[in-house]
């Protein structure tokens, strides 16, 4: 048996790190290639991590609760010797043909098609990326995890010039940190030794872009891609600020995310060290102060701190404009009544919701601009052909929205089996995060909890939302008297860069048109 090191896999998309939730297996245990072995809480969703591996846990590297970078090592196995040799020749043959030839354009072909190959890598995959993505030093093949590889792109580096400590050499996080900081001393000293007095003003800025923010390492940046709101970007161009140069101070799904103290910074050739000098005091500030404040410290990572960016996003970024109104149910509630009876026994509980789903589809046929979101990048409106209704569901680890795809052509008992079935797995966290993703419109459920009113925020990128409150028995004008009606009342917030007052108001005409006369459902 060889003893063998498993790293954390990329587990989705822009994931870079993980919680730990829980070990599956003991040290000493023995398991099995794709046996799950730990629980891993990411930004998405809860994840398990299969082994890669036949043989025996010799040692667990991470205590449950603790947050793993991905590529960094969890666990250690004694590998039988046949798991050990079928691994060492799993390395992907197409990988091998992309390193012949010179050896810088051999890094780069061998980049582009492990990339390609690594978004389709999966729990089930995860034996092969780590057994593919190691270093063959004698033929100058250079591998590594998807995430390190696009860390190395942003960072400028050469993933061939780095020196990789994982199994077989396989470049980790850690390694290509290393090697970020080692330029950026190198650099740093080079620029100091070089620079001429007339050039002052270069060298400062060229030294705050080296030694910016722990977000971005690359010097004077030269992304392709750049994450900022669009009041960033209009300052950018207000200072004659090429977006992509900017060194970015933070990081939002592997993506550089450059604020508008960065752009100010660059562009005021502000140095590096005196930013962080100054970052610096005001967090000693900040800590001083907090450390007298009593009450429980909660970790703000993973679900919580995704919410929270994605809120954020949305408020600034979209400005919101709310519409309120209220609708008499008191023929639906009727017509739910009779369904409800009329359903066999093993047939999904029929809610109001999937009424609901359909009026919204409806809703959204008429005013297709209200399916939409905006490109910013390409200044375009983009208008959905599709009907992907997101569902926001209360979890214990926050809002998450799964999404009921193709919702217009489903109908009341499929959409009732479906949303009673995502809620479920959403609030045991046994959702995949590609189910969290793609929605077009989103209807969010106050009344299950209680309520009537809201001004929601936009599942951002789209361009509206719908709150539901609680159905109430109220006293209404109906035919000329007042008598006891069911009443339900429906918020809606809507980007208003994309969407007009006007266009709101007549798609909830529309909606509460199919609530208050549900046979209209009929025709749907």
């Amino acid at each position: 048996m060889g003893e063998t090191q498993f790293a954390l896999p990329d587990v989705g998309e822009g994931v870079a790190e993980g919680e730990l939730v829980a070990w599956l297996v003991e040290e000493g245990e023995r398991v099995e290639e794709d046996q799950s072995v730990a629980e891993v809480e990411t930004d998405k969703a809860i994840v398990e991590i299969p082994a890669a591996y036949d043989g025996v846990v010799s040692r667990l590297h991470a205590e449950e609760g603790e947050v793993v970078p991905v590529g960094d090592v969890i666990v250690t196995f004694d590998v039988d010797e046949e798991s050990a040799s079928v691994d060492e020749g799993s390395a992907d043959p197409g990988a091998e043909d992309a390193a012949v030839g010179d050896e810088a354009a051999s890094a780069k072909d061998a980049t582009s098609a492990e990339d390609v190959a690594g978004d389709d890598v999966a729990g089930d995959d995860a034996a092969e990326a780590e057994g593919a993505d190691t270093t063959d030093v004698a033929t100058g093949r250079v591998f590594a995890p998807p995430s390190v590889r696009t860390a190395a792109r942003e960072a400028g580096v050469d993933p061939a010039s780095v020196s990789g400590s994982g199994p077989g050499g396989r470049i980790t996080a850690a390694d290509l940190r290393a090697a970020i900081d080692a330029r950026a001393r190198s650099t740093d000293d080079d620029g100091r030794t070089q620079a001429a007095p007339e050039d002052a003003g270069t060298a400062d800025r060229s030294r705050s872009a080296t030694t910016s923010g722990g977000g971005d390492s690359s010097g004077t940046a030269d992304r392709d891609r750049t994450l900022a709101m669009p009041a960033t970007r209009r300052i950018a161009r207000e200072e004659g600020v090429d977006i992509d140069a900017v060194p970015a101070s933070e990081r939002r799904d592997g993506e550089a995310y450059v604020t508008p103290d960065d752009v100010r910074a660059y562009a005021a050739g502000e140095t590096g060290a005196d930013a962080d000098a100054t970052q610096s005091d005001a967090d000693t500030v900040q800590s001083d102060t907090d450390a007298t404040r009593p009450g429980d410290r909660i970790p703000y990572r993973g679900v919580r701190r995704t919410i929270g960016e994605r809120m954020a996003t949305a408020k600034y970024t979209a400005p919101h404009v709310s519409h309120h109104d209220e609708v008499d149910v008191t023929d639906l509630v009727a017509i739910r009544e009779r369904l409800t009876a009329a359903t066999a026994e093993d047939e999904p509980r029929l809610t109001y919701l999937p009424f609901v789903i359909k009026a919204v589809v409806a809703g959204l046929r008429a005013q297709p601009i209200l399916n939409a979101e905006l490109d910013e990048e390409a200044e375009e409106i983009v208008v959905h052909d599709r009907y992907d209704i997101g569902i926001a569901v209360a979890t214990d680890a926050g809002l998450m929205v799964p999404v009921v795809e193709n919702a217009d052509e489903k109908g009341l008992l499929e959409l009732a089996a479906e949303v009673r079935d995502l809620a479920a797995r959403a609030r045991n966290r046994t959702i995949s995060p590609e189910e969290l993703q793609g929605s077009t419109f989103t209807i969010t459920n106050l009344g299950a909890i209680g309520g009537e009113h809201a001004s929601p925020i936009i599942n951002y990128p789209e361009v509206g939302i719908l709150a539901l409150g609680e159905i109430k028995r109220k006293p209404a004008v109906h035919e000329g008297e007042v008598v006891p009606r069911d009443l339900l009342t429906v918020s809606m917030s809507v980007d208003h860069r994309v969407v007009d007052g006007a266009d709101a108001a007549r798609f909830t005409n529309e909606v509460t048109r199919y609530l208050n006369d549900p046979d209209l459902l009929l025709l749907e």
